[in-house]
């Protein structure tokens, strides 16, 4: 009897836990069966897209949907077949991007977008189409570089050849003209393709060193590619436009001096901004006042760079430093100048006219460079107006300057974001601009997001934030004094 209890006891005690699970596995799926869907999960059939494959289809149908509208709003030329080609590339990148979310569709996306936006407009446009403005200019310049030891025409040919005639390049981007100059026949002799691999090794190193790689790897590549196959890039690049090799090399002066991004947390510098004891300047000093230096020998828009840098060392590292800096990128620009176009120095006088006058609207000859902006706006209302825009534009540098000694930036997120500032100013005020010049901003911009220094969203936030509190406040000391003077 004992044993027959025992094994009923037994029997009863296994069966009470299963019939409880029984139970409560009935409960969750009746709720389950109830409980609506997730509106987040992903249909039948398909992957749940990660972050990163997510965020890369939403920027490829951002930069289809422009693009787009370059073939949709642009008359017929070379805006209307980039746009054509870019659209369809970064259309195909963001079905990639959404249907192929690993990293080998990241890969081919990427791989289509490069191929839509940038390698299929520079082929067609060079071998389908007149050469564009810009790719005339470079062109000339370096063969009358190779041939003539500067890249300009006498004044005597500037008065009757247009604005073609004019040349608002500094002579290192003769260089881009070269290989034309050589002889390089189609393809290989178009600046173009040249233009693109110089922006895309620049950027490369500058994200290299930002990111603080030791050694090349997949990321830094990565980043740069995708940062020439955005619109900001890919469409002056398809253009033979200038400014994508300028901006590439300020942002990696900006990399060399700043270090890696996560470097210097805490109130500690990167070692590459620490010189050694009896050194002119520091590793990092140096390599970006040379790469500064070839980019203010391109280009003047680099110049605004070399005091916003200087300014960034001197409140970093003091006054001397600073000026061993700046005395360094003069140097080298200046060096570069007269090596590369001995006889542009010799005869100074077709240099000013062709990279000052010109672009300022000084010169009977007008710049195509036209877009609507305030600047020009104000110079076509006559000489007064010209006048107007000419001083507004001086002003805003010198508040910019002033803004750099009285609230200096200490790293290369603010001076870069300073930076950007004051080259939109300077765009925006010239007489003589177009809205392609903002890709200097922009492209500033992003290299801050790309390498994970741009302002956070909470900190842009606590700008309105700020201002609605300071309103709200005084609306209350108002509504405060109003009772007060009634009673």
């Amino acid at each position: 009897m004992t044993a027959a209890k025992a094994a009923g006891r037994s029997d009863e005690s296994d069966e009470g836990p299963m019939t409880i699970i029984a139970e409560r596995a009935s409960v969750i799926t009746h709720e389950a069966t109830l409980r609506p869907p997730n509106p987040a999960a992903p249909p039948p059939g398909w992957r749940a897209l990660e972050p990163r494959s997510r965020r890369a289809a939403a920027w490829y149908a951002v930069f289809a949907v422009y693009a787009g509208g370059v073939a949709v709003f642009s008359g017929p030329g070379h805006d209307r077949s980039w746009g054509i080609w870019a659209s369809f590339g970064y259309a195909a990148a963001a079905v990639l991007a959404a249907a192929w979310p690993t990293r080998r569709g990241r890969l081919a996306a990427l791989a289509a977008c490069l191929a839509g936006a940038l390698a299929a407009p520079v082929v067609w446009l060079a071998t389908q189409a007149a050469a564009t403005p810009d790719v005339a200019v470079v062109t000339r310049s370096g063969a009358m570089l190779l041939h003539h030891g500067s890249p300009y025409l006498p004044l005597s040919q500037l008065a009757h050849g247009g604005f073609l005639a004019y040349n608002p390049y500094l002579p290192v981007m003769a260089v881009f003209g070269l290989p034309r100059a050589l002889g390089l026949p189609g393809l290989a002799g178009d600046p173009r393709p040249w233009l693109a691999v110089a922006t895309f090794l620049l950027l490369a190193t500058a994200f290299r060193i930002a990111l603080g790689e030791r050694a090349w790897t997949g990321r830094s590549l990565h980043l740069a590619a995708f940062s020439v196959a955005s619109p900001v890039l890919a469409f002056p690049l398809a253009e033979g436009i200038t400014d994508p090799p300028v901006l590439a090399l300020t942002c990696l002066a900006l990399a060399l001096l700043a270090g890696p991004a996560r470097a210097g947390a805490g109130g500690a510098r990167p070692a590459r901004s620490a010189a050694r004891p009896g050194a002119w300047l520091a590793p990092g000093a140096w390599a970006a006042a040379i790469t500064i230096g070839v980019a203010c020998a391109m280009k003047y828009t680099a110049w605004p760079a070399v005091a916003v840098l200087t300014a960034m060392i001197a409140a970093r590292d003091g006054a001397r430093p600073a000026a061993r800096f700046a005395a360094t990128a003069v140097g080298a620009a200046a060096v570069l100048t007269a090596g590369l176009a001995p006889a542009a120095m010799a005869a100074p006088a077709a240099l000013i006219q062709n990279t000052l006058a010109y672009p300022l609207g000084l010169t009977r000859v007008r710049t195509p460079a036209q877009s609507p902006l305030p600047g020009h706006v104000l110079a076509t209302l006559g000489p007064a107006g010209h006048l107007a825009a000419i001083m507004l534009l001086i002003a805003a540098g010198l508040g910019i300057a002033a803004s750099l000694v009285t609230r200096p930036t200490a790293d290369g997120s603010a001076a870069a974001r300073r930076l950007a500032l004051g080259l939109a100013l300077m765009f925006a005020l010239s007489p003589a601009s177009r809205f392609g010049y903002f890709a200097y901003p922009a492209g500033l911009y992003g290299f801050l997001a790309l390498t994970g220094q741009a302002t956070s969203a909470g900190r842009l936030l606590r700008l309105p934030r700020a201002a609605a509190d300071s309103v709200r406040s005084w609306l209350s000391r108002r509504a405060l004094l109003g009772e007060q003077a009634r009673t």
